[in-house]
C-alpha cells in the first residue's frame, strides 16, 4: 500500500516522481513550505503545489500531463481574427500582481485554490525574475491574462483568467508566440481541461514529460526583463 511522503522542513528533497500515487492522480508529498528555494527546486523535478486553504501543502506531479508544443499551437479562425484586428494589447510583466489577484478571483471557481500564501510566493518568485505574466488590455483596463514560470527555455503554466471574450486566449497566444522565438520545446498545462485542449494542449506520459525537462531545464531561455513591457503580437 503506497504512502503519502511528508517532506522535511529542513531541505528540499522530494520522493522520486514514480512514486506518486495513482488515485488520486499525482499527489507525491505534503508539508514543507512554499520557500522560493523549494519551489524552484519542485518545478524543476516536474513537481507542483496545489492544495485549498484547509489542506496542507500539497505536491503533485500527475501521469498523463497535459503539455503544449509552442510549434503546435493553431488560433482558431475567431481567435485569428482578434489578433489582426488588434482587439487587445499585450503586455509582459507590468502588473503581475493584478494578474494572479484575477486568477484567484475567477468567477467560474476556478481559481480558489490559489491561497495567500499561494500568492505571496509567486510574488516573491516574480521579484525574482522567476514568475512572469502576459496581459490582455482594452485601453488601460486588464482584461485578461495569465501567469506561471519561466525556468531556462520551458514555461510552467499557472493559472489564467479574462474579464472579456478571448482575452486570456489572446494572452495564451502571446505566449505561444515568444516561445517559439525562445526555441521552447514545451510549455507545461500540469492538468487537462476542456478549454486547454481547445487551445493545442495534449497529454502525454509522465515518463515522456519528465525527458523533456531534463534535456532542457538547464538552457538558456529568453530575457524576461528585455521582455517587459508592450509585446508585439503578430497576426494570425
Amino acid at each position: 500500500m503506497q504512502r503519502l511522503t511528508l517532506l522535511d522542513d529542513e531541505n528540499y528533497l522530494f520522493p522520486d516522481i514514480d512514486d506518486a500515487l495513482v488515485e488520486p492522480n499525482g499527489l507525491l508529498a505534503a508539508g514543507g513550505d512554499l520557500s522560493s528555494g523549494r519551489l524552484l527546486a519542485a518545478y524543476r523535478l516536474g513537481i507542483f503545489p496545489w492544495y485549498d486553504e484547509e489542506q496542507p501543502i500539497l505536491w503533485w506531479s500527475p501521469d498523463p500531463r497535459c503539455v503544449i508544443d509552442p510549434l503546435s499551437f493553431k488560433p482558431s479562425r475567431t481567435l485569428a481574427r482578434r489578433i489582426r484586428r488588434h482587439e487587445f494589447e499585450i503586455r509582459v510583466d507590468t502588473d503581475f500582481a493584478s494578474v494572479i489577484d484575477a486568477c484567484c478571483h475567477r468567477g467560474d471557481n476556478g481559481g480558489t485554490w490559489i491561497t495567500r500564501d499561494m500568492i505571496d510566493a509567486y510574488l516573491h518568485l516574480h521579484d525574482l525574475g522567476v514568475a512572469h505574466s502576459i496581459e490582455a488590455y482594452r485601453g488601460d483596463t486588464l482584461a485578461g491574462g495569465l501567469y506561471g514560470l519561466a525556468i531556462g527555455p520551458l514555461f510552467f503554466g499557472e493559472s489564467m483568467f479574462h474579464r472579456e471574450t478571448d482575452a486570456s486566449k489572446v494572452a495564451f497566444a502571446a505566449l505561444m508566440q515568444l516561445m517559439v522565438a525562445a526555441g521552447s520545446p514545451m510549455v507545461d498545462c500540469q492538468i487537462s481541461n476542456p478549454h486547454l485542449l481547445s487551445l493545442g494542449a495534449v497529454e502525454i506520459p509522465r515518463q515522456q514529460f519528465q525527458l523533456v525537462l531534463h534535456q532542457n531545464i538547464d538552457k538558456p531561455g529568453p530575457d524576461w526583463t528585455r521582455l517587459r513591457g508592450r509585446f508585439d503580437l503578430a497576426g494570425g
